[in-house]
């Protein structure tokens, strides 16, 4: 069993091998790095369809082609192999023993599937090297990892820093009950503090899923705080992080308003954009 972190040439890299090794040496497995590399162009997509091209130019046009095509793919990897190089460094000066570098051809969500097999988590930056750093924008890649992954994926930005405290984002569905599921059987946060909290009015029903969630956790090792407010999902929950001054957040992979589809709900794409602070999103 691995941590798999997902890294490229961007500045999330760092952060993304600190939190991978503090979850490998918790959890006691290795990492293992993937490092996905485009696939070069065809070659066809190289010549002028506008008609005004001899045979002779577009066969010496194709060789030339060819022929920068597999000089860049031969760069890609000579750097793909430095950034892997570079990240395993890192890795085993946090202490990880374990450290296997990959890298491969294709997009990181086509490699995914190969690579998660033994993972008990998967590491990931929130923006890649070709994004916009804005802060509302996400990765190309960082929804369609949460979509097609099994395992946990850890969502971080550029900074690292220390866990001491969590807020988990529960609402009694299948989802986040996914997440007290795996909140009990790993070991990953039991020496943080617990903030559980519910977005709800405070029912009978609601008292009792977060009541019977609090049960699980305690009885598991944690310290918690339980906490209910009414409000706007998204909203509450980052000021319920903001306040507790939260290292982590821990949430299902599906909105907190009865969102119940394959893809991500609104509210857990609101948050992945909104948060300051690492994402643990359970599916």
């Amino acid at each position: 069993m691995t941590v798999l972190a997902c890294i490229d040439g961007s500045r999330y890299a760092v952060s993304v091998c600190s939190y991978a090794a503090r979850a490998a040496l918790r959890l006691g497995v290795g990492v293992e790095l993937l490092h996905a590399i485009d696939r070069p162009l065809e070659g066809g997509e190289a010549i002028d369809r506008s008609g005004r091209m001899t045979v002779d130019m577009a066969e010496a046009t194709l060789e030339e082609f060819a022929r920068l095509s597999e000089e860049r793919s031969r760069l890609a990897q000579a750097q793909g192999r430095l950034i892997l190089d570079q990240a395993a460094s890192w890795v085993r000066a946090a202490g990880v023993e374990t450290v296997r570098e990959r890298l491969v051809f294709g997009g990181l969500v086509d490699n995914l599937r190969d690579h998660e097999v033994d993972a008990r988590l998967i590491v990931v930056g929130k923006r890649g090297e070709a994004e916009n750093q804005a802060a509302a924008h996400l990765g190309s890649n960082l929804e369609r990892v949460v979509r097609a992954s099994h395992h946990p994926v850890l969502i971080v930005p550029p900074e690292q820093r220390p866990l001491r405290r969590f807020v988990v984002a529960y609402d009694g569905g299948p989802s986040s009950t996914k997440v007290i599921d795996i909140l009990t059987q790993e070991p990953l946060l039991l020496d943080a503090e617990c903030h559980l909290l519910m977005v709800s009015a405070a029912d009978a029903e609601h008292r009792s899923r977060l009541a019977a969630a609090t049960a699980r956790l305690r009885d598991a090792g944690y310290s918690v705080n339980e906490v209910m407010t009414p409000g706007q999902a998204d909203k509450v929950i980052l000021a319920t992080v903001r306040d507790t001054d939260a290292d982590l957040l821990v949430m299902g992979a599906y909105g907190h308003a009865r969102i119940r589809t394959l893809i991500i709900g609104s509210t857990t794409t609101a948050l992945l954009r909104a948060s300051m602070v690492p994402v643990l999103v359970v599916r």
